[in-house]
């Protein structure tokens, strides 16, 4: 299948009567192309023309199942533990438990909270496998904070007493993944999604990390906000990609204003 999504665009005047001039590689206004990939430059509207970075011969972008799976993230944690939090026959404050009690052994429909779970962890790993923008390294930990979400849900605490070491492990290693991959996912140069700037991924990461810091405090310190600053970062969390994705969609030929 044929792909037809920009990932680096230069525009640049061309010589009047020729609307197909093609400028070097190696000018100053082509820049250097980046690693693996070629220089393609393609006949413009009037008097420009514009100028494609391909890789292996083919432009790569973001697939439209890519934005569903990054919208479904949100929709399912958010969504799920409110579901949850209805169903439990007692009060339950939301501001100060956490998400896993609506999941662990002897909650009420606790099948609620753990299908959400397994669901945001799939969203997030077939969001990085459409993410064909970002780097790499970014997109592998967005993977590994994946399948860590859904390693959370089938290691569930038991209520009221906690105490699963896997559970610990798993939750720890997806917050870190999932607050770490923005840094790793950055792109270089003017034609790089806005999302994907390293101003914008270093921002994102410094934000989410902060949100895993205030969980800690509130977590080890046994404060009334546990409840709260969890959810504050694992909805953060899930909504980055959300805006990454859409930031990357929103730019493909056909869809970025011109």
């Amino acid at each position: 299948m044929a792909k037809v999504t920009v990932h680096a665009v230069i525009v640049v005047p061309s010589i009047p009567g020729r609307p197909d001039v093609s400028i070097p590689a190696d000018h100053p206004r082509a820049g250097a192309p980046p690693k693996g990939t070629r220089q393609v430059w393609l006949p413009g509207r009037g008097r420009w023309t514009v100028g494609r970075w391909v890789y292996g011969g083919r432009v790569r972008g973001v697939p439209w199942w890519g934005v569903l799976s990054a919208a479904g993230a949100p929709v399912l944690l958010v969504g799920g533990w409110t579901v949850a939090a209805a169903l439990q026959p007692r009060s339950f404050s939301q501001v100060t438990s956490t998400i896993s009690a609506l999941a662990a052994y002897g909650a009420a429909d606790r099948w609620v909270m753990t299908a959400a779970l397994a669901g945001a962890g799939a969203c997030y790993v077939i969001t990085a496998l459409a993410l064909r923008p970002a780097a790499a390294p970014g997109r592998l930990l967005l993977t590994a904070g994946g399948v860590a979400t859904v390693l959370v849900a089938a290691n569930p605490e038991t209520a009221g007493r906690g105490g699963s070491l896997p559970h610990t492990l798993s939750a720890a290693a997806g917050f870190i993944a999932l607050a770490a991959w923005p840094l790793l996912s950055r792109r270089r140069g003017p034609s790089a999604a806005a999302l994907l700037r390293p101003a914008a991924c270093a921002a994102a990461s410094t934000v989410l990390f902060g949100l895993l810091v205030w969980f800690g405090v509130e977590l080890s310190a046994g404060g009334g906000l546990t409840g709260l600053a969890e959810r504050m970062l694992a909805g953060a969390q899930a909504l980055w990609p959300l805006a990454v994705i859409l930031t990357c969609y929103r730019s493909q030929p056909g869809r970025a204003d011109e």
